[in-house]
């Protein structure tokens, strides 16, 4: 595991660019997120936290590790998927993460190719992947490749922060649009005080 490398200059950066940000990051002081370089680890996860909440999400991977002991291709294909379904993870899952593993196996998919890649083409690969979608690709540029300027529409909470931030009942994909520009290029960096601001729900809890 590694920690996401930013450090005083983004966070002067976004102060400047968006006082109203630039406050909660006062008040909520600097934030160290670990990141996983195993991206078919990253997939795994990602895939297995689909449409399920953030506690069975944490079970099931706990779960999924124990019974195929280390995330390897190798280790999941050889797991038979009854075992798999038996600890709370749905078919349709298991398929997607059997194919994935199966790609890589097989030289279809090239994980260690991201790293060297720009973001556009990083999504493009990704979601040429069965199960994968854009949240999932936003999470493994974040949390996987380690990449400063993503800032996900689909999430929920980073949604619900700039809502709370902002003073809006409703969030168009317009003015999520402009506060991302705004944010640019460290669009991560202002992510991940937009979840800890959804997760404390109310700004007035940080002095705002």
């Amino acid at each position: 595991m590694h920690n996401l490398q930013f450090g005083q200059k983004e966070i002067n950066y976004l102060s400047t660019r968006d006082p109203k940000l630039g406050e909660i990051i006062k008040q909520i002081g600097m934030l160290s997120r670990e990141t996983n370089p195993d991206i078919f680890q990253s997939l795994v996860f990602s895939i297995l936290g689909q449409q399920i909440s953030t506690k069975q999400h944490i079970k099931v991977w706990e779960k999924f590790c124990l019974l195929v002991h280390e995330v390897t291709p190798e280790n999941v294909l050889a797991t038979a998927p009854e075992e798999i379904r038996a600890i709370g993870v749905s078919g349709r899952k298991i398929k997607y993460i059997q194919e994935i593993a199966d790609k890589i196996i097989h030289k279809e998919f090239f994980p260690d190719e991201l790293w060297e890649l720009p973001d556009a083409e990083i999504r493009d690969r990704l979601l040429a992947l069965k199960g994968v979608g854009d949240w999932t690709v936003e999470m493994i540029m974040i949390f996987s490749l380690g990449r400063l300027d993503v800032i996900s529409y689909k999430d929920f909470g980073i949604r619900r922060g700039m809502m709370l931030l902002y003073g809006y009942e409703e969030l168009t994909p317009e003015q999520f649009a402009q506060h991302a520009a705004t944010y640019s290029p460290y669009g991560t960096i202002a992510s991940l005080y937009l979840w800890e601001l959804a997760a404390k729900g109310d700004p007035s809890k940080l002095g705002m």
